[in-house]
C-alpha cells in the first residue's frame, strides 16, 4: 500500500516540479550539517521535559497549567528575539461551559388551569438551547423540515411566527431504503440544530422535540445528559466549547409522553400524525388548541480565556514579506484523572501529544532566529490551545487571523513527532496539498525518513485542518498512534528526542525553502469536506 501511494504522489507531482523549476527560489539552502548544529536532540528533550512535566498537570484547556505553558513558550520567543504580534505574544479567545440551572420551566396554560411539567421526567433542555424564557401558542410542525430538493416542507401553508413548534426527531420514512430522504441514510435534516435553524427562519420562538413513536422504542424525555440531572455523571462533566460556536438560538427541549398527552390528548394521536406524514409525505402542521405554554431552559454560561501563543519574524523582501508561512502545533493536552488511588499515575503528561510538536515549533523558531540571512517571506510560529477539545485555537485563529489568510502561503503542522520507528514519518493528507508535499519529499533527501504518504485518515484530527478548510496549503507531519496515546503513559522518558530533532530539521529545510520562494502552492479540496465528522 505504501509503495502504491508513493508512486501515485510522485507521478502526480513531477509535472508540478518541472513547471516550477524556473521559480525565483534564490538557491539559499541549509545543509544537513548546519541543521544539526541549529537543532539538537538535547534541545528537544529540554522542551519536552518541561512542557510534559508533572507540574504541568496535563495542560488541559482551560487550566492554570496551560497558561503557565503559554508563558514559557512566549518567554522563549522573547529571549530569542522573535517578535510579538502587535505587542503581544498571546491571541486570547474565550471558551465556554454551559450548565443547567435550577429554575427551568415548561408550563402548559389551558382554559382549565396551568399544568407544570416536571424537569427530567417530562422534559429536558438541550445544550444548544437559548436561556431566554418565552411564552406562546404551540404549533405542531411535523418533522420541522424544509427540504426543497425533496419537495418537502413541514412549514408549507403554516405560520410559525411567534409560536413554539413541536417537531419529531429524525426525518420521514426513517430506515426506509425507498425514502426520498436519501433512502435509509440520514440527511442533514435529521440534525436538531438544523431543525432549530429552520424554525427560527420561519419565525418560531421556541422548539419542543419528541421521539416519533413509530421510529423510536421510547418517547421518554432524554435531551442533553446534564450532570445536574444525573446521579452518576460527575458534576463538572459538561464539555468546554468555543464561545463563538453558538448560532442564533431559541429555547429547545426534548419532551416526553406526558407533555404529548396534555397537548394532543394521547400518544395514539401522535402516532396517527406521524403515520400520515410518513405515508403521504405531505405536511399536517396545525395550531394545537391550548392557550399557550411558557418555556424556559435555565442554561448558565461560564466563560474562560485561553491563549494561542504567537511569535513573528517579518520577511526581508518588500513584496514577499507581505506573505506569511505559519509553523504550528498545539501545546495543550487532556489534563489528569481527578479520582485516583494513592501512588497511581494520574497525569496525562502528553509528552508525544503534543509537547513534542510544540517543542518542534520552538526548535524551528530558535533555528530561524539564529540565521543571519532572514527569509523573504514572513514567518509566524503559533502554539495553539484547545486542539484536544475540537481544534479550538486553530479554528479561532482562522476566523480571526492575525495575518490575512489570503496572504498565508502555507501552514506546517507538527503533531506527535517523537514515537514509533526512528526512521518513519507520516505526511497526512498529502494528496490535498501536492506542492508542499513535493517540497517535503525533496528536502527529505537530507533527513532520509521513510515517508508514509497518508491520504485523509487523520486529516480532520489536527490543527492544519482548520487552515485547509480556508484553502491554505499545508503539511501535517505525524509519527502515528501508539499504546500511550491519551494515556497516562505518554511520559517524557518515552520520547525519542533524536527523531523529534530530525523531524524538526525536515520542517526547517522545507520551511526555509517555502519562506524564500515566490510561487504560491496548490490546494485540492475534498469531495467530503469534513472527514473529522464535525
Amino acid at each position: 500500500m505504501l509503495a502504491k501511494n508513493l508512486f501515485f504522489i510522485k507521478t502526480m507531482l513531477v509535472p508540478c516540479l518541472f513547471f516550477f523549476s524556473v521559480s525565483a527560489y534564490p538557491g539559499l539552502k541549509i545543509s544537513a550539517g548546519q541543521a544539526k548544529k541549529l537543532i539538537s536532540p538535547g534541545f528537544l528533550c529540554q522542551q519536552i521535559n518541561y512542557l510534559a512535566s508533572d507540574s504541568m498537570m496535563g495542560r488541559n484547556t482551560p487550566s492554570r497549567q496551560l497558561d503557565s505553558a503559554a508563558v514559557y513558550i512566549a518567554a522563549n520567543f522573547r529571549k530569542w528575539g522573535i517578535l510579538p504580534w502587535n505587542g503581544s505574544y498571546f491571541q486570547e479567545f474565550p471558551v465556554c461551559m454551559r450548565q443547567l440551572g435550577d429554575s427551568n420551566d415548561l408550563s402548559i396554560l389551558r382554559p382549565d388551569g396551568k399544568i407544570v411539567m416536571k424537569l427530567k421526567a417530562d422534559y429536558v433542555p438541550y445544550d444548544f438551547s437559548s436561556a431566554a424564557p418565552v411564552t406562546g401558542t404551540v404549533m405542531f410542525a411535523g418533522y420541522g423540515i424544509t427540504a426543497p430538493e425533496f419537495n418537502y416542507d413541514d412549514y408549507r401553508d403554516a405560520d410559525a411566527r411567534g409560536k413554539i413548534v413541536l417537531v419529531f426527531r429524525s426525518e420521514p420514512q426513517r430506515d426506509d431504503s425507498a425514502s426520498i430522504f436519501n433512502g435509509a441514510a440520514d440527511t442533514k435534516y435529521t440534525s436538531l440544530k438544523e431543525k432549530m435553524k429552520n424554525a427560527i427562519a420561519h419565525g418560531a420562538i421556541g422548539m419542543l422535540v419528541v421521539n416519533g413513536p413509530l421510529q423510536y422504542p421510547s418517547v421518554k424525555a432524554r435531551g442533553y445528559p446534564w450532570p445536574s440531572l444525573s446521579n452518576i455523571i460527575p458534576k463538572d462533566a459538561v464539555p468546554w466549547e468555543l464561545c463563538m460556536d453558538r448560532d442564533e438560538q431559541i429555547p429547545a427541549v426534548h419532551v416526553g409522553e406526558e407533555v404529548i398527552r396534555v397537548l394532543l390528548g394521547s400518544l395514539d394521536s401522535l402516532k396517527h400524525l406521524q403515520a400520515r406524514i410518513d405515508k403521504n409525505l405531505v405536511p399536517v402542521s396545525f395550531i394545537i388548541p391550548v392557550t399557550s405554554i411558557r418555556l424556559h431552559a435555565n442554561i448558565i454560561t461560564n466563560a474562560r480565556v485561553v491563549k494561542n501563543v504567537v511569535g513573528y519574524i517579518p520577511g526581508s523582501d518588500p513584496v514577499l514579506g507581505k506573505q506569511c508561512l505559519i509553523i504550528g502545533a498545539h501545546y495543550d493536552h487532556i489534563g489528569y484523572l481527578k479520582e485516583h488511588k494513592p501512588g497511581e499515575d494520574f497525569i496525562f503528561n502528553g509528552a508525544d501529544d503534543n509537547a513534542s510538536g510544540a517543542s518542534g515549533v520552538l526548535a524551528v523558531a530558535h533555528a530561524f532566529s539564529r540565521m543571519k540571512q532572514k527569509s523573504s517571506r514572513s514567518i509566524m510560529f503559533i502554539c495553539f490551545a484547545g486542539e484536544e477539545k475540537g481544534l479550538f485555537g486553530s479554528r479561532y485563529y482562522t476566523t480571526h487571523p492575525l495575518f490575512p489568510l489570503a496572504a498565508t502561503v502555507a501552514m506546517l503542522n507538527l503533531d506527535m513527532i517523537s514515537r514509533n520507528s526512528p526512521d518513519s514519518l507520516y505526511l497526512e493528507g498529502a494528496s490535498q496539498s501536492p506542492d508542499i508535499t513535493q517540497i517535503f519529499l525533496e528536502e527529505n533527501k537530507k533527513t532520509k525518513f521513510t515517508l508514509v504518504i497518508k491520504q485523509n485518515e487523520f486529516l480532520g484530527a489536527s490543527d492544519q485542518y482548520s487552515f485547509y478548510k480556508h484553502n491554505v496549503p499545508f503539511a501535517f507531519v505525524f509519527t502515528g498512534l501508539h499504546k500511550d496515546y491519551h494515556q497516562v503513559g505518554d511520559n517524557p522518558d518515552k520520547a525519542d528526542c533524536e527523531k523529534a530533532a530530525n523531524i524538526s530539521r525536515l520542517v526547517l529545510f522545507s520551511a526555509y525553502r517555502i519562506a524564500n520562494e515566490e510561487r504560491r502552492y496548490s490546494i485540492i479540496p475534498l469531495e467530503n469536506d469534513d472527514p473529522s465528522g464535525e
